[in-house]
């Protein structure tokens, strides 16, 4: 085990009391305005070489196109139901959106995007995660009732086939890849499990199984010391596995609804974006101990953000929400405790 895997077993025995703090954990940098769009969004992506944010505005059956030097929406991709994940392959310049309601994923491409192919999926098609070692894009899909089963989409996107189809116990709600590993980690929520796909094999190799813990939704993973960390929501808890063997290293509350969860290994800092209008955020001080930094209070249903650490920001999709407007705030992940 590291210093820093033992330091969050030390930190969860002792406790979780915040130490003060000079300055807040983020700091709002910009508001970006989405005029004309409603409703809630779900998750983004990011062309860094053109400073393009994707996000994916589910209310408003779209995905915005954001040109982040100048605020402004420069394209409203529209032919959408409810559009959930995003991926932004930079060495092909294409866009895979998973749509839940069509049970389709698509690839756009081009300048403006268009579609250039959609895939069959089934029901409620959501996170996905792309792994640039193989061009392999991991999709989660279905789950819906017995008829259409939890599963985990392979796909090819050099032939933008799919390559196979995974069953789970129920409907996959996050990915994330530790590719040093050779793995895909998925969410399985409504059977508080972890499923753990081999992508060498494209093959399910382990599955963990939570304690006194449900409704796991958002994770993130921690490559260099193999920490996975998973928010849950009943209880609201972010909860931290072994990346190895699944097991319980402690867990701390978070707020309620927790959707979006992000590890910034720069700073070993973990962000829990809830849909309470709430960013927890956690960081491990000099002596290798985990401290909450505190909460950042967004806007109610604010669920759902991207964190870029190349740039140190976090973006926080703001629904539209009675008289509150849709928009994009831009927080910077300015690190307040002494390294």
């Amino acid at each position: 085990m590291t210093k820093i895997a033992t330091a969050i077993v030390l930190f969860f025995l002792c406790g979780f009391a915040a130490q003060a703090q000079t300055a807040p954990p983020l700091k709002l940098q910009q508001t970006i305005a989405l005029p004309g769009v409603t409703g809630n969004f779900d998750h983004f992506a990011i062309d860094l070489s053109r400073d393009i944010l994707f996000a994916a505005a589910k209310g408003n059956h779209t995905v915005e196109v954001v040109n982040l030097k100048t605020g402004k929406i420069i394209q409203s991709i529209r032919g959408l139901e409810k559009p959930h994940g995003l991926a932004w392959v930079p060495e092909t310049h294409r866009l895979y959106v998973a749509d839940g309601k069509l049970a389709e994923l698509k690839v756009y491409q081009g300048n403006p995007l268009k579609v250039s192919g959609t895939l069959k999926l089934s029901d409620d098609a959501d996170d996905m995660v792309y792994d640039e070692q193989s061009g392999t894009l991991y999709v989660g899909h279905g789950g819906s009732d017995a008829a259409n089963p939890g599963r985990i989409a392979v796909i090819n996107t050099k032939d933008f086939s799919l390559v196979a189809n995974l069953t789970v116990a129920a409907h996959p709600e996050a990915l994330d890849i530790d590719r040093q590993g050779q793995r895909v980690f998925a969410n399985i929520a409504d059977a508080a499990r972890v499923v753990v796909v081999n992508t060498k094999a494209n093959a399910i190799e382990d599955t963990w199984k939570l304690k006194d813990a449900s409704d796991n939704t958002p994770m993130a993973y921690d490559a260099r010391d193999q920490i996975l960390f998973i928010a849950c929501r009943k209880p609201p808890v972010l909860i931290a596995l072994d990346g190895n063997t699944g097991k319980e290293m402690g867990r701390i509350p978070s707020d309620a609804g927790a959707d979006d969860l992000f590890y910034d290994a720069k700073f070993h800092r973990v962000y829990v974006i809830t849909g309470s209008g709430v960013v927890d955020v956690y960081s491990i001080n000099s002596a290798k101990h985990f401290t909450s930094l505190g909460k950042v209070h967004t806007a109610p249903g604010a669920k759902t953000g991207l964190l870029v650490p190349s740039q140190n920001l976090l973006y926080v999709g703001i629904p539209s929400m009675g008289s509150q407007p849709a928009e994009i705030r831009v927080y910077e992940t300015n690190p307040t405790v002494a390294r």
